[in-house]
């Protein structure tokens, strides 16, 4: 195919999927927990109505969910900050025993914002000893807190052996991720996420914290993504959901995130995998390399 004519492909070039997959669909979960609130606004720590919010997480969700993701058959991908897996071990291991995948999330659930490259370094090691900790897991896959990301992250996540990121948001297809616009420079695997299919949005509400203090519908919420899911599918993409158990684990929640997932698997041609398989598989793939280079702002 000509370059002029690679418009009339809805694959990117040298993409493919496995033989007999038609598109894809991760679900994932940010098991946030108190780290989620706590780096932004660590006043939050003395107010036990606001940590009491986010530990039904741990707490109460997470089992609700694995016992959901059990009763389906899938496995999927929780996104952990290290503090997290400091402060609620037995969630974490739960996790981990109940096969699915482990992967790493900040140690406070930190963003990039206003972070130097050895500060976003050092939050990384930090979050790698805590899932090394507590559940004796190296992750390979990576998920910046609140999807904040520098030029300078994926050079450090590549040095410290994270093959995939999740976060970036400028495509429909896994694609290879340069760590700068050098030639010959190191690649990792992006597997694009956006903020339509993220509950904290739709559901989330504190007041004064976070949250429009409009809380959807779960049956409207789950129509939304139910929509976009059938619409990638014959783009040949990625669905990337991202839930969190303090979010997404309320009861009526989960209960409709259990009917998109059984809609999901009725889908001929989808993979439902966990983010780490789907790296493992792109990785396969002869990709050119994208290199994201910040724009050069005009004088005056």
């Amino acid at each position: 195919m000509s370059h002029h004519e690679a418009w009339r492909s809805v694959l990117p070039a040298g993409f493919s999927w496995p033989s007999g997959v038609r598109a894809a669909a991760c679900f994932t979960f940010d098991l946030d927990a108190e780290s989620g609130l706590l780096f932004d606004h660590p006043e939050v720590a003395g107010q036990l109505d606001v940590m009491s919010h986010q530990a039904y997480g741990p707490r109460t969700a997470l089992p609700r969910l694995l016992r959901l993701l059990d009763r389906q058959g899938i496995r999927a991908t929780f996104f952990i900050p290290g503090f997290s897996a400091e402060r609620w071990p037995d969630g974490v291991r739960s996790i981990r025993d109940a096969g699915h995948e482990i992967a790493h999330h900040g140690y406070l659930h930190e963003g990039s914002r206003g972070a130097d490259p050895a500060t976003e370094e050092r939050r990384l090691l930090r979050g790698f000893e805590a899932l090394e900790a507590v559940a004796g897991v190296r992750p390979i896959g990576y998920r910046a807190p609140n999807w904040e990301l520098s030029y300078a992250l994926p050079a450090i996540l590549a040095r410290h052996g994270i093959r995939y990121d999740s976060g970036l948001m400028d495509a429909d297809h896994p694609y290879r991720l340069a760590v700068s616009p050098e030639p010959g420079a190191a690649t990792i695997v992006e597997l694009p996420a956006h903020w339509a299919l993220d509950d904290w949005e739709a559901y989330n509400y504190l007041p004064g914290l976070t949250g429009s203090g409009v809380i959807g519908s779960p049956a409207e919420v789950v129509a939304r993504w139910t929509l976009e899911l059938d619409a990638l599918v014959p783009e040949g993409g990625l669905f990337m959901l991202t839930n969190h158990p303090f979010v997404s684990g309320r009861a009526s929640r989960a209960a409709a995130l259990e009917g998109l997932i059984e809609h999901a698997r009725a889908i001929d041609g989808l993979w439902i995998a966990t983010c780490a398989e789907i790296a493992i598989h792109v990785e396969t793939l002869d990709l050119p390399a994208v290199a994201h280079q910040p724009p050069v702002l005009p004088e005056g």
